[in-house]
């Protein structure tokens, strides 16, 4: 990533932070088992492990969500906390959290969003000075060297650029060189430039004297980026403040699993003759025209540049997009593309199934169990009303459970209380469950753990085995390689590429980057 060079290690013996005797209990769930962490003074400070690992729940004791159970102390800059940590108190230690979705309002300008929250109003009027507002927000902007516009909408800022606002809000009462700030996936939504200039911005904080503790999926960051490395596994500490020079990826992934992990690599095709899908004349948004084919047994890739076009076809296949025109046929059944919005039912009943990439606001319901998520798509074929509980339910549940390993492996479990890599993964199952003839998935394993994906992998192999079209799109080159038979490359609204054989990594990121769209039908990525 070459984000930041990493400087001196910082001194471990003066604490920013420091945990001790951290347990959490839910129920008969023992969550977090005596956490012991420190964070140093201008330390940069790595958060790792396996969704379900404990990570957000520690995240949301130290900024005072969730009570720990009796014993814990947690201390910032030597002055121990309240347990229940309250927010005022949190505040006033100078800790402040930024999460995976960096929590801004697209329709307030870049001021109003760094200042939420922290607006003075007048003793008298209780009027707040929006001039006064502004200039706050604009000096903390300059301190962080991006003195962005403050009164546009941050709707239109870049994803770096939203990272500053965020970054902006959560140090403006934190004088130079005090503070801890934790990111908590922060760096999710940001490509790879634009996480090299959200670190540069970070370490000029900690080179202030000001500690971040980085929780992340992404190893690579982790081993650039941060001084030492903190690993927790099943709610435990496995290794604490390890100097990330000593590591590596493959050493951290070891240290989250428990074991080795198996590194994928292509395997022998499941493809065969039989055609599954084909689309004839899709239009939609940019694409306009496309024609494809899926075989039984196949994995086609769809990738290209964002605004390309090819998540926009992908969607358009499954209903969840309407398109101006096209044909979708499966098994000899034709689904005309450009209905009007509305109910997908038809394309669930011809074998259908897609998995978005935002699993909680299009995928799951976040208020039902995992069972009644898994099973949510045959109640009604099973008696023609809604039963919940029903003994067809808690055996296709288990089973599922069991083999996408899904964790904790409870049917009644709230699935808001899943990570997200077994959120996921749930999602999933619920359509693997019907044996569909196509399905197509958006960046499939996008924010979860390497264990998480390894499952996930293992789970779309295997329905291509079993005979299910499979299209995945996303701009994952890894995930492609080791998945698809082929993959289509899109630029413009159309395919400019179309990769067969060996498929690498290098060969796929050239071909999506490659200026040279004149070329077009199928390439060997040899």
């Amino acid at each position: 990533m070459n984000a930041v060079s990493q400087p001196h290690p910082p001194d471990t013996a003066r604490r920013r932070l420091e945990v001790a005797g951290l347990s959490k209990t839910f129920g008969s769930t023992r969550a977090l088992r005596d956490v012991r962490l420190h964070v140093a003074h201008g330390e940069l400070h790595g958060l790792v492990g396996q969704n379900g690992c404990g990570k957000s729940t520690l995240v949301k004791i130290l900024t005072g969500m969730y009570a720990p159970d009796p014993g814990a102390s947690v201390a910032v800059d030597g002055l121990r906390l309240d347990l229940p940590i309250r927010p005022v108190q949190q505040r006033a230690a100078g800790v402040s959290v930024v999460h995976q979705n960096l929590g801004l309002v697209d329709d307030l300008t870049v001021w109003e969003n760094v200042r939420l929250g922290h607006y003075r109003a007048g003793r008298l009027s209780r009027r707040i000075n929006r001039r006064e507002e502004q200039r706050a927000a604009e000096q903390v902007l300059a301190r962080l060297g991006r003195p962005l516009e403050a009164g546009q909408k941050v709707g239109s800022l870049s994803a770096q650029d939203r990272a500053v606002v965020a970054i902006a809000r959560a140090v403006q009462d934190h004088p130079p060189g005090s503070g801890l700030i934790i990111f908590d996936e922060s760096t999710r939504a940001l490509g790879r430039s634009a996480r090299a200039r959200f670190f540069r911005t970070v370490r000029s904080l900690v080179e202030e004297g000001t500690s971040v503790l980085l929780i992340s999926h992404q190893l690579e960051e982790i081993v650039e980026v941060t001084d030492r490395v903190t690993v927790l596994r099943d709610g435990a500490v496995i290794e604490a403040g390890l100097p990330t020079r000593e590591v590596n990826e493959a050493s951290l992934t070891r240290m989250m699993l428990g074991r080795h992990l198996v590194t994928h690599s292509r395997r022998e095709s499941h493809a065969r003759d039989q055609l599954v899908a084909s689309v004839r004349g899709l239009a939609v948004d940019a694409v306009a025209g496309l024609d494809l084919e899926v075989r039984r047994g196949e994995v086609l890739g769809m990738t290209g540049l964002i605004g390309s076009g090819f998540i926009e076809a992908a969607e358009a296949l499954t209903g969840a997009r309407t398109a101006r025109a096209g044909t979708l046929s499966v098994q000899g059944r034709d689904l005309a593309l450009d209905r009007r919005r509305g109910s997908t039912k038809e394309f669930v009943r011809a074998g259908v199934a897609f998995v978005p990439e935002r699993r909680l606001e299009a995928g799951v319901a976040g208020e039902l169990t995992v069972s009644d998520n898994l099973t949510l798509p045959r109640v009604t074929r099973r008696g023609g009303r809604l039963r919940i509980g029903a003994a067809w339910q808690a055996e296709e549940a288990t089973a599922m459970i069991e083999k996408l390993d899904i964790r904790p492996p409870d049917p009644h479990a709230p699935i808001h209380t899943l990570s997200g890599g077994n959120q996921q993964k749930v999602l999933l199952a619920k359509w693997l469950a019907d044996a569909p003839h196509l399905l197509v998935l958006h960046e499939p394993t996008q924010a979860v753990d390497v264990g998480a994906r390894h499952d996930i992998i293992e789970a779309i192999r295997a329905a291509a085995r079993d005979g299910c079209a499979v299209v995945i799109a996303s701009i994952d080159p890894a995930d492609l390689a080791v998945l698809c038979d082929r993959v289509m490359v899109f630029r413009d609204g159309r395919v400019t590429r179309e990769l067969t054989g060996d498929l690498e990594q290098d060969a796929i990121v050239r071909a999506v980057f490659d200026d040279d769209t004149r070329s077009q039908g199928k390439e060997q990525a040899d």
